[in-house]
C-alpha cells in the first residue's frame, strides 16, 4: 500500500491541513516517501445511513449482486453504509477491503402480511417481538429494525404493527443487549407508541409532527427521512386504487415531508441522510439524498455533515483524525459552497487505498 501526502481543508473545518497516510492510517506527522496527491478538499466518507445491500427491485439479491450495489455506493463515495434489514447474510461483504464499511442491522421484524414478502422474519405473534429483538441484537452489530407500520388491508390503510406495551419491553431489551432500534413508519398511528417506548431512529418518518418531533429532540431520538424513497409514493399510491383511503394518505404523506423535516429542523431532532438504497432506489445516489436535504431546509454544510462527520459521530466511526481508518474523498471545489462538487471528487481514499 503507498504512502500518501494530502494537503487541504479537513472538513468540517476551515483549516488547510497536510495529511499523510500509512498503513492504511491517517497521521498529522510527515511520514517520508509519501506520494503528492492534488485536491484542495478533504472530505470524511460518506455515510449512507439507510442502504440496502441485498435487496433489489424483485426482492433478495445474491451475495453477487449485493456485492455490486456495495460497488456503485463506494463509487459514489459512500465509504460508510448503516444497513437498514437485509434478508441475506452479508459478511462476507464486510470482509472485503475494497467495500465500503458496513454496520450491520440484522433483518427486519414484521407480522404475516404486514411487510414486503420475504424480506423481514414474519413472527407468528406480536407478543414474540422482545425476544425477536434479543435474537436479532446477538447477530447484529448494534441496530435492530422493526417494521412499525404497513398496509393492513383489513382496514384499507397503514396502521401500526405491535401493541405498546410490546414495543416498550422489545426496546428495553435491545438496549439491555446494548443495541439500538430503528423502525420503519410511514403514518401517524405508530408513531407515539414508538417514540414513547424510546426507540433511536425513525425512519422515513412522514406522519411526524409537533409534540413527538420536541419528545425525539428531548430523548435523542434521530430521524433519517430517505426523502428520495419518498418521492416514489405517488407512484404507490396509482398502484393502490383498490385501497382509496390508503392512496390518499399515501399522496398527503408525500406533500407534506418538506414541511415535516423543517419542523424537525426547528425541534432540534438529529436528522441523517440515508438514501434507501435497494427495491425502488438505486444504489450510488446518496448525493441526490443529501442535495434534497439541503432542499428540504438544511444549509448545505448541515446537509453535507448529516451525510459525513455527523453521522460518523452518530454511528461511532471516526473522520480524518489522527489514527482513523483512512476514508475520505479528496475535491478541488468546496463542497460546502456547492454539493455538485460530491460528484466530481478527484480521489476516493478507502481504508488507505485508492479507489480507481
Amino acid at each position: 500500500m503507498s504512502v500518501l501526502h494530502l494537503r487541504g481543508v479537513v472538513l468540517p473545518g476551515d483549516a488547510e491541513r497536510d495529511v499523510w497516510i500509512s498503513d492504511g492510517r491517517i497521521s498529522f506527522e510527515p511520514v517520508e516517501g509519501a506520494r503528492m496527491l492534488e485536491g484542495g478538499f478533504l472530505v470524511p466518507g460518506l455515510v449512507d445511513a439507510h442502504c440496502h445491500p441485498g435487496i433489489g427491485i424483485g426482492g433478495p439479491t445474491t451475495l453477487a449482486e449485493a456485492t455490486e450495489q456495495a460497488l456503485a455506493d463506494r463509487d459514489a463515495g459512500t465509504l460508510l453504509i448503516r444497513d437498514c434489514g437485509v434478508p441475506i447474510d452479508i459478511r462476507p461483504l464486510q470482509r472485503r477491503a475494497d467495500l465500503p464499511r458496513i454496520i450491520r442491522g440484522g433483518r427486519h421484524l414484521s407480522l404475516p402480511k404486514r411487510y414486503i414478502p420475504g424480506l423481514g422474519i414474519d413472527l407468528d405473534n406480536p407478543d414474540d417481538l422482545p425476544g425477536a429483538v434479543a435474537e436479532q441484537a446477538a447477530d447484529g452489530d448494534g441496530w435492530v429494525k422493526l417494521v412499525g407500520d404497513w398496509i393492513d388491508r383489513s382496514v384499507g390503510d397503514l396502521a401500526p404493527l405491535w401493541p405498546e406495551d410490546v414495543l416498550a419491553e422489545a426496546v428495553k431489551v435491545a438496549h439491555e443487549a446494548g443495541a439500538r432500534v430503528t423502525a420503519h413508519v410511514f403514518g401517524e398511528q405508530a408513531l407515539p407508541g414508538l417514540v414513547h417506548a424510546g426507540i433511536d431512529c425513525i425512519e422515513h418518518g412522514t406522519g411526524l409532527s409537533g409534540d413527538l418531533l420536541r419528545e425525539m429532540a428531548r430523548q435523542g431520538t434521530a430521524l433519517v427521512p430517505t426523502l428520495i424513497n419518498i418521492e416514489n409514493f405517488p407512484a404507490i399510491a396509482d398502484q393502490a386504487a383498490k385501497y382509496p383511503v390508503y392512496a390518499a394518505h399515501m399522496r398527503a404523506l408525500h406533500a407534506g415531508v418538506t414541511d415535516m423535516v423543517g419542523a424537525a429542523l426547528d425541534a432540534g431532532v438529529a436528522v441523517y441522510a440515508g438514501s434507501d438504497a435497494g427495491g425502488q432506489v438505486e444504489h450510488g445516489r446518496l448525493v441526490d439524498e443529501i442535495e434534497a436535504l439541503h432542499r428540504a431546509g438544511m444549509t448545505a454544510e448541515q446537509a453535507l455533515g448529516v451525510a459525513s462527520w455527523a453521522a460518523r459521530d452518530w454511528l461511532g466511526e471516526p473522520g480524518i483524525t489522527q489514527g482513523a481508518s483512512a476514508d475520505l474523498l479528496v475535491l478541488d471545489e468546496d463542497p460546502r459552497t456547492d454539493l455538485g462538487a460530491l460528484r466530481r471528487p478527484r480521489h476516493i481514499i478507502l481504508r488507505g487505498a485508492l479507489v480507481p
